[in-house]
């Protein structure tokens, strides 16, 4: 089983641009998956069938685990496409999680920076440093552009337009999108590039001149955020939500964020409406004299 499952995650792996962090995620759902049944006596992925599931979802509910309504959301969608793998290569005809419900999910609204805030960490990075200069740009151009931390981790010198001032991105699914970026972006990418080089292309490299890894980046955003004093835990994805949020508190159209995201669709765009609701909703009641 575990065979299959490499093959399955090697495709997985391709399909998402190289991203590890997707790839281990689905490699810690379906290796759960492969525990339990191999508890159970089955020995092959083609035995399973709806009370195993039913077992294994009350397994993943029970006080031991104490998963999340999304978390199990999350176990039976990777599970369920898994399956769907294994139809398509191994000719299976019964996939167990077809009819299994997802649970309701409630959307949980995305944490971001306030503009000031972002201000402050970026004006926080010495340029002056080894690094600052990589540290300033990699930052400012994942929230500038929107960008998952392994997009600007895979971005090559190849993807920049300088003539047009956009990114050719590639996103997961292997999808493509043009992302634009602003003119001193463009500036601090021109000295950057002046100064490393990587055979590979890549335009950010870590200190040994590879690839710098997601987790790099991390370790970067997490240093920079405690050079600036801030108080909260500052993830990548943090940028991407404030990219967004920036963009629709200032009038841009929902669709274009959705296409600048590559969102597939446009529900899941549609969350940040939310955010800038309740930060609207937060200042009326703050500034209204009635309200108070």
């Amino acid at each position: 089983m575990e065979e299959i499952l490499e093959v399955y995650l090697e495709r997985i792996y391709l399909s998402n641009s190289g991203s590890n962090h997707t790839t281990d995620a689905y490699r810690r759902d379906i290796m759960r998956f492969i525990n339990f049944i191999q508890q159970e006596g089955v020995k092959n992925f083609n035995d399973v069938d709806r009370y195993t599931i039913n077992a294994y979802i009350v397994h993943l509910r029970s006080n031991a685990n104490r998963i999340s309504a999304a978390t199990l959301a999350r176990n039976i969608s990777t599970l369920r496409s898994f399956y769907n793998f294994l139809d398509e290569v191994f000719d299976y005809k019964f996939n167990p999680f077809s009819a299994v419900k997802l649970p309701k999910v409630p959307k949980k609204i995305p944490e971001f920076l306030f503009v000031d805030e972002i201000d402050t960490l970026l004006d926080s990075i010495d340029l002056s440093t080894e690094f600052g200069l990589r540290n300033r740009c990699l930052i400012e151009l994942m929230y500038a552009c929107g960008l998952r931390v392994s997009e600007v981790a895979n971005l090559k010198r190849e993807d920049i337009y300088f003539a047009n001032l956009v990114l050719r991105i590639h996103g997961k699914g292997s999808k493509v999108r043009t992302v634009p970026f602003y003119p001193t972006i463009s500036n601090m990418l021109t000295e950057l590039l002046q100064t490393n080089f990587n055979n590979d292309g890549y335009v950010f490299l870590n200190r040994f001149n590879k690839q710098i890894s997601t987790r790099g980046i991390q370790n970067i955003l997490d240093a920079a955020a405690s050079n600036a004093g801030l108080k909260m835990q500052v993830h990548p994805h943090m940028l991407r939500h404030s990219f967004a949020t920036h963009l629709l508190d200032n009038g841009a159209d929902l669709r274009i964020v959705q296409e600048l995201l590559g969102h597939e669709s446009l529900t899941t765009t549609q969350i940040y409406t939310h955010v800038t609701t309740d930060r609207l909703r937060k200042v009326y009641m703050s500034a209204h004299p009635r309200a108070k």
